[in-house]
């Protein structure tokens, strides 16, 4: 476990929305997660960015993505 890579990522508050809202729905699509965190949170960001968060916690192992 890489408790270092675990604290940067969660050393970001769009990451910790993401985690929440994460937990809330389990299988959610990029596109899903991207429409909560615009409109319930207000978070102005691209859907590249959001990959790019998604990819952080991916690899902190605080995720788990799937593509189909």
């Amino acid at each position: 476990m890489d408790l270092d890579g675990i604290f940067a990522a969660l050393s970001d508050a769009t990451r910790r929305r993401m985690l929440d809202e994460l937990s809330k729905t389990d299988g959610q699509t990029i596109f899903e997660l991207h429409v909560r965190l615009t409109q319930l949170h207000g978070a102005s960001l691209s859907r590249q960015a959001l990959s790019r968060h998604l990819s952080v916690l991916e690899d902190a192992g605080l995720v788990r993505s799937e593509w189909r």
